[in-house]
């Protein structure tokens, strides 16, 4: 091995930024913070790079923040203030309980029907086992609160503790809104109590509108139909409430607004000051699954809102252990090195059903790299909402 070879791969580093606060100029500080750091831990930025930075800073920037009552009144005048049934909510502090505060106070009844025995992204209300044991077909059946508590009384989330068709219950009833709770996962079963509807999945939206106004529904939205544009503050108009968070007791901070342009200044900036064309993204919440709580990380409508154009599309990737399992059994040490690197030197540019690319990961390059930094940045108090991916595109054949 020559003493140029290269020993590392991809390394992903948690850059420390200052706060971010609305109106600052954030092209310029991610920059600055990934340069200083570059400069402070003795490393050097290289072409294609990826300096990722989190939604929230964006929106922050952005000053993109909503009211309680500029949900309340966008949700009167869109679904017309009296019964409104809720559907397919997560079970969520953060992500949907302020938006339910200001969903109760636009309308003066709410039927909120939850999916179970979890939510979209596997929030559990029930066990599988419960509702075997119960007899219960959760594809069919329809339970009324009362049959739900009479089948499987209190059930608190394993994580927060918190007993989440309580909780919300009690938030319809504190914004003087009468609330009916029932349970079931087939979108018609709403009708049966009100015409007026708003849907609250994410992945599954579109589905759902669309089954919701076969069936005769008067008024459907879904979460994205609601702040697409301004009351008296913030808004989407790409995806509305999705991928909001919770702020204050009475605020939730939005996703971001169009930010390609970020993206892309932040692009120039760097390559003006190193000479590196680097990559940049935003991004939100990783789409990855926790096998512990069953719990889908994915609770934003996208993993990244926005991104520079070498971002785009999938891995072409062969399997290492494939060619040496396989073509290459024969050979070791420098000859079965030399062997695999020509193998990706000469790979195609679309190994789709190739068998030396099984087991790869065919996922979108901004959701393999979003979730990694995600994970890199956590969700607490590291203070390093930017990421610089390094590496990521490279292969065996770099040194």
């Amino acid at each position: 091995m020559s003493e140029n070879t290269r020993l590392v791969g991809t390394v992903s580093r948690g850059i420390r930024c200052p706060i971010i606060r609305e109106g600052d100029d954030l092209a310029a500080i991610v920059t600055d913070s990934v340069l200083a750091a570059a400069e402070s831990e003795g490393f050097s930025l290289r072409d294609r790079d990826v300096i990722s930075m989190t939604e929230s800073i964006v929106a922050r920037s952005q000053g993109n923040y909503a009211s309680v009552d500029d949900i309340a009144q966008d949700v009167r005048q869109k679904l017309g203030g009296e019964t409104i049934g809720v559907i397919f909510p997560i079970l969520s502090r953060n992500r949907f309980a302020i938006c339910l505060r200001g969903i109760a106070r636009g309308a003066k009844k709410i039927v909120l029907m939850l999916s179970y025995p979890s939510d979209e992204v596997g929030n559990a209300l029930v066990s599988l086992d419960k509702l075997d044991e119960a007899g219960i077909n959760p594809y069919s059946d329809v339970l009324s609160l009362e049959r739900y508590r009479e089948l499987f009384g209190e059930n608190v989330h394993e994580f927060t503790g918190v007993d989440y068709v309580q909780y919300y219950g009690d938030i319809i009833r504190e914004e003087g809104a009468e609330v009916e709770i029932l349970f079931a996962n087939q979108a018609k079963a709403i009708l049966d109590y009100t015409d007026c509807v708003l849907t609250c999945d994410i992945h599954t939206r579109a589905r759902t509108k669309r089954i919701l106004k076969a069936a005769g529904a008067k008024a459907v939205c879904g979460l994205d139909d609601i702040l697409t544009a301004p009351i008296s503050g913030g808004y989407n108009e790409k995806y509305g409430l999705l991928g909001s968070n919770k702020s204050t007791e009475n605020t939730v901070k939005l996703f971001p607004r169009e930010c390609k342009d970020l993206v892309l200044d932040i692009q120039k900036r760097v390559m003006d000051a190193t000479g590196k064309h680097v990559e940049v993204m935003v991004y939100g919440d990783g789409a990855f699954k926790d096998p512990q709580g069953k719990i889908w990380e994915l609770a934003d409508p996208v993993v990244s809102p926005a991104f520079t154009d070498g971002l785009i599309g999938t891995p072409n990737e062969l399997k290492l252990k494939y060619l040496a399992d396989n073509d290459f059994a024969h050979l070791s040490g420098e000859a079965l090195k030399e062997a695999i690197a020509q193998s990706i030197r000469e790979k195609d540019g679309n190994l789709v059903g190739n068998m030396a690319s099984q087991g790869t990961t065919p996922r979108q390059l901004t959701d393999l790299i979003g979730s990694l930094c995600d994970l890199t940045s956590g969700s607490g108090d590291k203070g390093t909402p930017v990421v610089l991916v390094q590496g990521y595109f490279d292969n065996y054949t770099n040194d």
